[in-house]
């Protein structure tokens, strides 16, 4: 197993849509492993092949679910149902999402409340998950990225604005950059 680097916000990688798996193989299982390594790492909650610069549709997560209870796993070419989203705007201390692909910054956004996820595992195996609440904000700010869409993509107006101050103080549109998780300071804080 290895940690690999996260590729920012700018490697294109981030902004194409992923594809698909199909093959199940040892390479494919190794690619898992490598990622949940990475994911604990990083400190963070969930984790997107093309976060690591790799452009298929696999995504990993690790984080507790509305319940209290630790749900780790990984889901392959998977479809995601949500509820919808509402027509209220995204309230900042509730709603508030970071990526690790969008170092040390976080926006409100409004996502659904609920969604089902459904693909497969790295063996192929059928996988569904039903999620609410800060769960289901996760699962789809991880389909998302297999999108080719980040967070910040989808911001309404004002956080859009801050948003673009943001992007460029940070220099956050320059291919090749990436952290490495364990080496380099935690951008979050964690």
């Amino acid at each position: 197993m290895a940690i690999h680097p996260i590729v920012v916000y700018g490697e294109p990688v981030l902004h194409r849509r992923a594809e698909k798996i199909t093959e199940f193989d040892e390479a494919l299982a190794a690619l898992v492993a490598d990622m949940h390594e990475t994911l604990d790492a990083s400190n963070g909650v969930g984790l997107a092949a093309p976060q690591i610069g790799v452009g298929k549709a696999i995504f990993v997560f690790n984080a507790d679910d509305d319940h209290g209870v630790r749900r780790r796993g990984t889901f392959v070419n998977p479809i995601l149902i949500a509820s919808k989203v509402p027509d209220t705007r995204p309230d900042p201390e509730d709603e508030s999402e970071g990526c690790l692909s969008v170092p040390s910054l976080d926006f409100p956004l409004k996502r659904a409340d609920r969604v089902t996820v459904n693909g497969v595992d790295e063996s192929g195996r059928p996988v569904t998950l039903t999620a609410e609440g800060w769960f289901a904000r996760i699962m789809q700010h991880e389909y998302d990225h297999l999108q080719g869409t980040l967070y910040v993509d989808r911001l309404d107006k004002r956080w859009s604005k801050k948003w673009k101050s943001a992007q460029a103080a940070h220099g956050y549109n320059e291919p090749g950059r990436s952290w490495m998780p364990g080496v380099d300071p935690d951008p979050f804080g964690h």
